[in-house]
Formats: structure tokens, C-alpha cells, sequence
């Protein structure tokens, strides 16, 4: 018996990897986060988006903020509250910075498998290949909630260090709490959390198709670049709505007294149809595929 039919009769692939052995849905779900934050690449992303607030709350503390209006938005209200470094640090890792990240994750759930030869026998456990795909959208979707919250909690770690705190005022004016708008915050996180799940339904279908995982991955970056151009062209409005990046900026609203529910209701609809689509073409892609690798 070879060692791959024997890690197949044994253990599987996951043994194979060092991953635990899978029993259930749970399990499998498990198995794929064990093996994803294990990597040093995946750490390596975390880190540099935890670097972007801390980069920018040290650049407004040695120069100091900006004049009003200038820069991404909130910049020039850091020096007054320290919380702030959370929501200009999403400002600026909404458009490269989060959709890179989580298109090298999405890209490589299937492809990465191939090209390290051990998608075979992952398809051919009970899990079965429809399962595979839920557990691997999923793995790519918990990314999305880890990486959003390292941007947030890195951002109001530094911004309490190096500034003062308090009550915020919002963008219609009202002063809430610390604590209300921390949790404004959060929200903030679920709704960019919810802007990048239909990339990630993208990243799985592009991984499908390729057993190489950089051509998924760049695929599926330079499609959220391209999605985001074309929303600035008015000669293209017809197709804005239409767009998965249309609503990322929206969280706004959730700045506002009382809060508007609006944005964060229409991008999850819009996201939810991507998913839906794209889900349905990597299923009907990977369920016909014939496994070699």
C-alpha cells in the first residue's frame, strides 16, 4: 500500500497535514481553522492589518491631525477621541487592504488543496464535496470576522494608548458614550464583515477553476479593484447597484442618531446574492470536476 492510500485508510489527508481527524460537520469546520490560523501567511496578513491603525495613530501623534476635511475620513479626529484610529483604520483597509487579505484566503480554499495534491482525498472522505465547499466558504467567512476585528481592536488598543477617550460625537451631531460607541464599532465590524462574504463566494467559485492558487487569488483581487473603479464612473450607473462593493462605505449610517439600518439591510441582500450565485457555479463546478491532484 502506497503512504497516500494509507493516509486515506488511516487518517486521510488530514492526518497527512498534521490536521485533526474530522467526524462531523463541527469537526470538519474545525479541522479547516486549525489548518488556516496555523499558517504563518494567515498571521502574517493579521499582522499587517493590525499595522495599519497602529502605523496611522503614531504618524497623527508625531505630526499631529490633519486640518478638517483632509485625509480619510475621521483623521482629523483622532487627537480628540483615540477611538477614532479604529474607524479611520477601517476607512483605509475597506478598499486594498481587507479584500487582499481575504481574496488570498478565498483563493486558495480549493486550489490550495490541488496544487498540494490533497484535494483528492479530501473528496473522496464521507464529508463529501458539497460539504468541502460549505466548510471551506466558511473558513474564508471567519477570516473576514478575525481580520475586521483585528483592525478595530488594534485601532482602539493604540488610539487609547496615545490619546485621550471619551464620550464621541457622531456624525449627526449627538455625543453618546464610550461604551455606545464602541459598540457602534462592532457594528461597523459586522457590516464590512458582511461587504467582504460575497468576495469570499467569488474566491471560492475562482478556486474551482484553477488548481493554481495565485491565479484565483489575484483573480479575485483584481475583481474587488474592478468592481470598485466602476462604481466611480457615472457613465456606469445602471450597473452600481449591481455591483458587490457598492455598499462597502455605507457604515456611516451606523454613526448617526438614531441609526439608520438602511445600508447595512441593502448590502446584506446584495451580498447574500452573490453568494447565492457564486455559491451555485462553484457547486455546480466542483461537483463535476474531475479530481486529479
Amino acid at each position: 500500500m502506497s503512504s497516500s492510500e494509507a493516509a486515506v485508510s488511516g487518517s486521510g489527508a488530514f492526518a497527512a497535514q498534521g490536521r485533526p481527524r474530522p467526524s462531523a460537520g463541527w469537526s470538519l469546520l474545525w479541522s479547516e481553522l486549525w489548518v488556516l490560523f496555523r499558517r504563518w501567511r494567515t498571521w502574517a496578513m493579521l499582522a499587517a492589518l493590525a499595522a495599519v491603525p497602529i502605523l496611522i495613530a503614531v504618524a497623527v501623534r508625531v505630526r499631529g491631525g490633519p486640518d478638517a476635511g483632509r485625509g480619510p475620513a475621521f483623521l482629523d479626529q483622532i487627537t480628540a477621541n483615540g477611538l477614532f484610529v479604529g474607524f479611520t483604520a477601517l476607512v483605509v483597509c475597506v478598499p486594498l487592504f481587507l479584500p487582499l487579505t481575504v481574496g488570498v484566503v478565498a483563493g486558495d480554499t480549493i486550489a490550495g488543496e490541488a496544487s498540494h495534491g490533497t484535494l483528492r482525498y479530501l473528496v473522496i472522505a464521507p464529508a463529501g464535496r458539497i460539504r468541502l465547499l460549505a466548510v471551506k466558504y466558511a473558513g474564508a467567512a471567519v477570516f473576514c470576522i478575525v481580520a475586521t476585528l483585528v483592525v478595530i481592536l488594534a485601532g482602539s488598543a493604540i488610539g487609547a494608548v496615545l490619546f485621550p477617550i471619551g464620550p464621541v460625537t457622531l456624525l449627526s451631531g449627538t455625543v453618546v458614550s464610550l461604551g455606545d460607541a464602541f459598540l457602534r464599532l462592532l457594528a461597523i465590524a459586522a457590516y464590512v464583515t458582511v461587504s467582504l462574504l460575497g468576495l469570499c463566494a467569488i474566491g471560492l467559485f475562482l478556486s474551482t477553476l484553477t488548481d493554481v492558487p495565485v491565479g484565483a487569488m489575484a483573480a479575485t483581487i483584481v475583481l474587488s479593484v474592478v468592481s470598485q473603479v466602476l462604481d466611480q464612473l457615472p457613465q456606469l450607473d445602471a450597473i452600481h447597484p449591481w455591483l458587490f462593493s457598492r455598499y462597502w462605505f455605507g457604515f456611516a449610517d451606523l454613526l448617526r442618531q438614531p441609526i439608520s439600518w438602511d445600508s447595512f439591510g441593502s448590502n446584506a441582500v446584495l451580498q447574500l446574492g452573490y453568494i447565492a450565485v457564486f455559491g451555485a457555479l462553484a457547486v455546480g463546478r466542483f461537483t463535476t470536476k474531475d479530481i486529479l491532484s
